[in-house]
């Protein structure tokens, strides 16, 4: 009961600040007031400014809502188009099995009965294409894939000089533009944008962008956590919310702009309004706008220093300083808003955010568990040097990821305070153990090594040797695919030199589900561009179990080699150019050795034949070598390849 009282007693207690905040900001009228101060009391109050920053807060969830619909609509069609797929694949075996009973009943009666088969070919089997009743709708999927056609198109860099301009894609370009439009409209468009006096008030203008950038601080923060309530709710990974992360920022700092520069347009030393400040603001720092201005400075420097040629340029410095200067950043908020128009609320739950997302990171890192072998410890991990220059590092660990997921990776015994994000390219699953038992999976991340963390890996690797372990402490997984592959009939993996590591784990994973009978999916097409033929061998162990377990013609590679040594037919000792009378001739032909040296990478180690025997076999005569070759394409092998390089040429 006293509780009960207490608490009455401090909600009162707050009104009549409240109240006495409204009169001393908000002068109350009387019959002699002026026309200035009447317009100021009655089309956009003061005291119900704070619409502005719930109105931003809307529009985030609507836009959040959105992507969530789309979400569910996705999860749902995936989910109905498996089931009924398993639905008819039962019923599919079921006739197949009963029609074999009555055919075997029919021979031992004596009687002969024709049988032909329904809805499969002459292989015995059936081609799925479920489609879900209510799932399926064609102007919503229609829609969904107009969107698509039109956002997912990558916009070219802009090249000046020297330096390369990338952008981030049209569909977040979109969004940002979208943001921008509403809370400009959203501040700008309700007139009028100045009183006629300072002493009747702040700017309309710089109250409505206040309070949007003030409730915009939530969103910012959410954004740029690794683990985030966001991707739990519409399944989009960090690394993506992190490119909204940063334009959050920029749009922050335009609010923060138009909010200031109102006050120096119309400032308080003018019109009697130095009175009404000195008022609302008793023994001041001293420094007229003196919180604005503590605020606004880190705010810039935050978002200039996330610029991308600067981030580049002194990338440990922004990373040690980023989240502290975020923190003095939010801290002075509190100095400058003090609780105007219930500003606080956006920041206590940017505290909550940013505390509870912390709290969920907990769960992600491997070494804090400790029914884990690498509690405090961290696991253990191998390096292997590669051909082009690639690194391959092992680690044992009883951690479980997805297919298409990524870890941050420390390794103190090479950097102690860096850490560096990696996409896994190993399958996680019962079929692949690790050699340290049936509790642990082998986590393998292979990268190219370029500057920073990935060049000091190198550097260690070398100096040490290859029987050297080390200390890894893993940081994940994140990310990850939001649709599952395997609810779609074809699924084609495109890869650019390193970036194939992403799409392996995708790649095993769908052919696993595809011999188990999990997948819809029936024909899978890698397309993998490479400098040189030697990056082959990053996975070669990976590209032998595709051939070997994957369905016959279910799979296609196709390798796109751009940088090989061309030669001509015999003159491949002469090296890269051939050496005629007048000196160098241009571009030729891919020699038959490399054709050679590609077909026994595509063919795994455990190849029907031995490609590279077709020249001796044809002993010089070009219209034999042709011939083998063409019955050499014509075999049916488990795993189809291609290749796409420049094609043979024969003397005349």
């Amino acid at each position: 009961m006293a509780s009960n009282i207490h608490f009455r007693d401090a909600v009162d207690e707050a009104s009549k600040t409240f109240s006495g905040l409204v009169k001393r900001i908000a002068i109350p009228l009387t019959p002699t007031s002026p026309p200035g101060l009447v317009q100021a009391h009655t089309i956009d109050p003061w005291e119900k400014s704070g619409k502005y920053g719930r109105g931003w807060s809307y529009f985030a969830l609507a836009l959040m809502g959105t992507v969530l619909l789309t979400r569910v609509w996705h999860f749902w069609q995936d989910k109905i188009r498996q089931a009924i797929y398993k639905q008819e694949v039962e019923e599919h075996y079921q006739n197949l099995y009963s029609a074999e009973a009555e055919a075997m009943s029919g021979l031992r009666s004596g009687q002969s009965q024709q049988f032909f088969p329904e809805g499969h070919d002459m292989m015995g089997e059936k081609r799925f294409r479920p489609k879900a009743h209510f799932s399926s709708v064609n102007v919503i999927n229609d829609t969904l894939a107009l969107f698509r056609w039109i956002f997912y198109r990558p916009i070219p860099d802009f090249v000046w000089g020297k330096r390369r301009f990338t952008f981030s894609s049209l569909a977040v370009l979109t969004t940002v533009f979208i943001s921008l439009v509403f809370v400009v409209l959203y501040c700008f468009l309700q007139q009028p944008l100045y009183w006629q006096s300072i002493q009747f008030g702040s700017p309309p203008l710089a109250i409505r962008s206040g309070m949007i950038a003030i409730a915009l601080t939530p969103w910012i923060i959410a954004t740029s956590m690794k683990a985030n309530i966001l991707t739990t709710i519409i399944g989009i990974g960090p690394e993506r919310l992190n490119v909204f992360h940063r334009w959050a920022g920029y749009l922050c700092l335009f609010l923060s702009l138009v909010h200031a520069i109102p006050f120096y347009i119309q400032p308080v030393w003018d019109d009697g309004g130095m009175e009404v400040f000195q008022r609302l603001f008793p023994g001041g720092s001293g420094i007229i706008y003196g919180t604005g201005i503590a605020c606004l400075v880190p705010l810039i420097w935050l978002c200039v220093a996330s610029l991308p040629f600067i981030r580049r340029a002194a990338y440990e410095i922004f990373v040690i300083l980023h989240v502290p200067v975020g923190i003095v950043y939010v801290g002075l908020l509190f100095w400058h808003t003090k609780n105007f128009l219930m500003s606080w609320a956006y920041l206590y739950t940017t505290i909550g955010i940013w505390a509870f997302c912390y709290f969920l990171r907990l769960f992600k890192l491997n070494w804090l568990k400790p029914w884990r072998m690498s509690f405090m410890v961290g696991d253990e991990a191998a390096i292997t040097l590669m051909a082009e220059n690639a690194i391959k590092i092992t680690i044992p660990t009883q951690m479980r990821w997805q297919p298409g997921q990524y870890v941050y990776l420390r390794m103190p015994g090479i950097s102690f305070f860096e850490n560096h994000p990696f996409t896994i390219s190993s399958l996680c699953s019962d079929d692949f153990p690790s050699e340290y038992g049936e509790q642990y999976r082998d986590c393998t991340l292979v990268f190219r090594p370029y500057g920073g963390f990935t060049r000091k890996v190198l550097d260690t690797a070398i100096e040490k040797g290859p029987f050297h372990t080390y200390r890894a402490f893993l940081d994940g997984p994140y990310g990850g695919m939001r649709r599952d592959l395997a609810a779609f009939d074809t699924c084609i993996l495109i890869a650019g030199g390193s970036g194939i590591t992403a799409l392996v784990s995708q790649l095993l994973n769908l052919i696993k589900r595809m011999r188990d009978g999990k997948a819809i999916t029936k024909k899978i097409v890698v397309v993998w561009a490479l400098k040189r033929l030697e990056a082959m061998d990053w996975f070669r162990e990976e590209l032998r179990i595709c051939r070997e377990a994957a369905p016959p013609e279910s799979v296609t590679c196709k390798f796109f080699v751009t940088s090989a040594v061309r030669a001509r037919p015999g003159m491949e000792a002469l090296g890269p150019f051939n050496q005629g009378p007048n000196g160098p001739h241009g571009p030729r032909a891919l020699s038959h050795m490399f054709h050679d040296k590609l077909d026994g990478f595509v063919a795994g180690i455990a190849s029907k034949r031995n490609s590279a025997l077709i020249q001796s076999e044809a002993q010089g005569d070009p219209e034999r070598e042709r011939e083998l070759r063409a019955e050499d394409e014509d075999r049916i092998t488990a795993l189809p390849q291609q290749k796409y390089l420049q094609p043979h040429s024969f003397p005349p």
